[in-house]
Parts: C-alpha cells; structure tokens; sequence
C-alpha cells in the first residue's frame, strides 16, 4: 500500500504516534462488544425493557459491526485509509455520545447500530496500518501491539464495565469513549499519512448477498437461545435467510468475470486461508470462555461484580506476557511452531477448567484463566504474522478485513453452541440428580438431609431443588470447558498444511 507523499523516513518518524492513535481506536471498539454486557440489567431497569427486549442493545451492536466489516476494504481503497479512520472514530465516539444519553430503548438500540456500522472498520484498519508502517522484520512486534489491544480488551470490558457501573452510572459505559476518541481522532489527523486511491467499483450484488448473510446469522445465533432456536418461526426465517443469501453469493463469487466483492486472490493464498481458520477457532475459544466465566463465579461461587474480575485478570497479563515475547520469537522461531505451543497451552487450561467444582479455591480460576493467557497471547502474534506473511501487500487492507470477520463469527458461534449446551446440559444433569432423591436413598432421609431441605416441607423442597440445579448446573459448565478442551487439540494438526514463511532477523 503506498502512502501519498510520505517517505520511509517520515513514516519512520512518526509510526510510535501513529500506532498509538490506531491501537487507542481498536480499544476503544474492542472494549465496547463486551463492556456493555454488565450494565445491561440497570439500562433494563431505566428504560422499563423486557429481557428479551433489552438484549438488542447487544445484538444491534453485534450485528452492525458484522455487516460493515467486509466493507473495509473497498471504502479504504476508494477514499483513503486515513478519510476511512477519520469518518470511523468520529462516528464511532458521536454514537457513543448517543448511547449514553439514550431516553428509551429505541433511541439506544439506533446509536448501537450506528456504532457497530462505524467501529467496523477499527479494528482491520489498525491492523492493515501497523503492517504497513512496519517492515517485515518487525511484523510480529508489531502484531504483538495490535493483538494485545484486540485480545486484552475484550477480557477486561466486563470489569470496567462494572467499575463505572457501580461507581456512577451505566451512561458512563459509553461515555468512556470520548477521550479516547478524541485523542485518537488528533493523532491520526496529525501523524497519519493518506494512502493513495482507486477507482474500484464496488459489487453491490456480493456485498448485499454477504451482508444479508452475516446480518441473519448473527441475529440467528444472537435470538436462538431466547426463541427456542427451531420451534421459533423467526429462527426459521433467519436460519434460511443466511443460507440462502450465503448460496447466492458464493455462486457470484465464483461465476462474475469482474471484480467480485470478495477478491478471489485471497483464496489462493493457503496460509491466509487456513490462518482464517484458526482465528476463527481462537475467536470461538476466547470468548466462548469469557462468556461462561463471569455467570459460573457470580451466579454459582456468589464473586461479586469486581471480585470476578479480579479474578479473570490474570488472563489479560498472561496474554501481554507471551504477546511480547512472541514479538521477539516469531522471526527465528517457525510461527506454525509457536503456535502449536499455544494451542497446547490453550488446551492445558481448559483441562484445568473442566476440573472446576463449587468448592474449588479462587487460585485454581486465577493460574488455568492467567495460562490461557499464555497460549492465546503466542498464538494471536504468531498466528497472524504467519496469515499475512505470504499475502501481497495490495490485498492486506481486504485481508484484514476477512481475517478480522472470521474471529468475529467465530466468537458468536462460540458463545452461541456453549449457551445452548450449557442450558441443555444443565436440564439433562438435573434430571439425572433429582432421580436420587426419594424415600429408598438413605442420603435423602429426614434425620440425615439438613433442616433446610425437609422434604415434608414446601420450603425444603424448593431449598433442596435449588441446589439440585446449582450442582446440575457446574456439571453443565465442565462439560461445556471438556468441548471446549477437544476442538482445541483437534485443530493443532492442521498447523502442518500452514506455510512456513522465509524468516527474518
């Protein structure tokens, strides 16, 4: 990608300002998919939402982004990577600005859907910038910046989230942002070069295909669980919609003799696809775990909103850890080598996780969640220094933003089948407890229950059932760790299909 009338000194200059304004724009968008989700019983609360109702300040948020994504390419080409940055943090902190002095839900649910449709293109254009500005030696110190902005920020939304929550007020959440908005917004103003354009016609068909596509899988996988997935009409009508849409694009993809919405070049590149296709898994893992954490430690453990995030913490400081030292490893070591450390690290701690109980130590959840740290951290570097060491560089403002899409279906499919399972899993376990408690086990005797759980009273029954489904329940979750320990070995051996790039010192 050229720069319009930058040299290599003066990008050399000023890349620490650069890559500080674009890391603060990824954070600022990263820490939004996730610092929402702990105030949304008090947002409920103020616009006298229904639970299934409320849950759209989420889902508008999740499914805008998911559309807009695949449009980063062509409108950076067209208009300039630096106009694109500019429009997007604008947009992005002003529907900020609306969420939080939102009156009713409706007003709350239009800014969310403008700030996924902004905040889209954050995060690919961060990363399509920081290798850019970088040579290739220095590619995985680079994506060490960057993905510990996109994996650190995630894990610690919830907690600050909750912070700003209990200290002010939900409005804060988004309030957040403004500083961070503003200074990112001056840094790239200042420091960032504009990139040259081209007059590249955008296919309207592929792009209203895909969208459609994205659009109706997120909103499937998002209300599925809340609809009941296939007795739902609505679930019916979204499951169809994708694929149906999904078929009509890929059969303009492969036919069209001009430029398809998706450039064809990317598929014959074999790393990219199949790095795709791990960030895919490590988007399922990642927040597949983070959204089965905080629910297990406050709702079955009693933590407390700050007290599970100071136990989930260590997760992000185990990331930042190997996320630097991958930096330095990634060139004299084969990246396909240190991500198969990671995965089997990641894999380690979910072996740990499957070994959670209710009488388990607070140090148990802080080492197996601060070792998965360690293994995400030296895949997320190696992982995408690897993806984008074979792909030309023309094609990286495109291939940024697929790669960052596949994490991001990766990571609703994820939480989406862990959800589903849990609840599944948590009906099937309290089935099979509640057989032992009659009048032949000698367990479930009178003289032998405690007075809380007398069975020949209302009350007792009720105490007694409700810890039926407490133990039923963390049987749910180590199953859903044990699934999660499984897909984890099982994609390791596809590291040997990766091309391992020409290293550099």
């Amino acid at each position: 990608m050229k720069w319009r009338g930058a040299t290599e000194r003066s990008i050399e200059r000023t890349r620490p300002f650069v890559t500080v304004a674009v890391m603060l724009s990824t954070i600022m968008q990263v820490l939004d998919s996730t610092i929402a989700n702990v105030a949304l019983p008090h947002m409920q609360g103020s616009f006298s939402a229904t639970q299934d109702q409320i849950t759209w300040v989420l889902t508008s948020y999740i499914v805008a982004a998911a559309i807009g994504t695949p449009l980063t390419g062509w409108v950076a080409a067209r208009y300039g990577r630096k106009r694109l940055f500019l429009w997007s943090v604008a947009g992005f902190t002003a529907a900020s600005i609306a969420c939080g002095m939102s009156e009713t839900l409706v007003q709350m649910v239009s800014a969310r859907l403008l700030q996924g449709i902004f905040g889209a293109s954050l995060v690919p254009l961060s990363q399509a910038v920081l290798l850019d500005i970088n040579p290739p030696e220095r590619h995985g110190r680079a994506m060490a910046v960057w993905g510990a902005g996109v994996t650190v920020g995630p894990i610690l939304g919830p907690t600050l989230g909750g912070w700003l929550t209990d200290s002010y007020n939900w409005r804060w959440v988004f309030y957040v942002n403004v500083p961070i908005g503003a200074i990112a917004f001056l840094g790239i103003l200042v420091f960032m070069a504009e990139t040259n354009t081209s007059a590249r016609k955008l296919d309207i068909f592929g792009f209203a295909t895909l969208g459609l596509a994205i659009g109706a899988l997120q909103l499937f996988l998002d209300r599925g669980e809340v609809q009941d997935w296939f007795d739902s009409i609505e679930i019916w009508i979204e499951f169809l919609t994708a694929v149906i849409a999904f078929a009509f694009f890929l059969v303009h993809t492969l036919t069209v003799e001009t430029t398809s919405f998706f450039n064809r070049e990317l598929a014959k590149d074999r790393n990219f696809v199949i790095g795709c296709g791990f960030y895919f898994v490590m988007g399922a893992v990642l927040y597949a775990t983070r959204a089965l954490l905080p629910p297990l430690l406050q709702n079955l453990m009693q933590y407390s909103v700050v007290d599970t995030g100071l136990a989930t913490a260590p997760s992000g400081a185990g990331t930042m850890i190997t996320m630097m030292l991958a930096g330095r490893l990634v060139g004299p070591v084969k990246p396909r080598n240190l991500i198969a450390v990671g995965f089997a690290i990641a894999a380690l701690s979910l072996w740990q996780m499957s070994r959670y109980n209710l009488y388990m130590p607070e140090s148990l959840v802080v080492w197996s969640g601060f070792l998965q740290g360690l293994g995400l951290g030296l895949i997320s570097v190696s992982l995408t220094t690897a993806t984008f060491s074979t792909l030309s560089p023309q094609w990286r403002g495109d291939g940024t933003a697929i790669y960052s899409l596949s994490r991001n279906v990766g990571s609703s499919i994820g939480i989406s089948f862990v959800q589903t399972e849990l609840t599944r899993n948590t009906q099937v376990a309290h089935s099979s407890l509640v057989e032992y408690v009659n009048r032949f086990n000698p367990l479930a005797q009178p003289d032998v229950l405690p007075s809380l759980w007398n069975l020949n009273d209302a009350s007792g029954v009720a105490a007694l059932n409700a810890e039926v489904t407490r133990q039923a329940a963390m049987v749910a979750y180590v199953d859903d760790f044990h699934l999660l320990f499984t897909l984890t070995l099982a994609v390791i051996p596809l590291l040997l299909l990766m091309r391992t790039p020409k290293r550099t010192r």
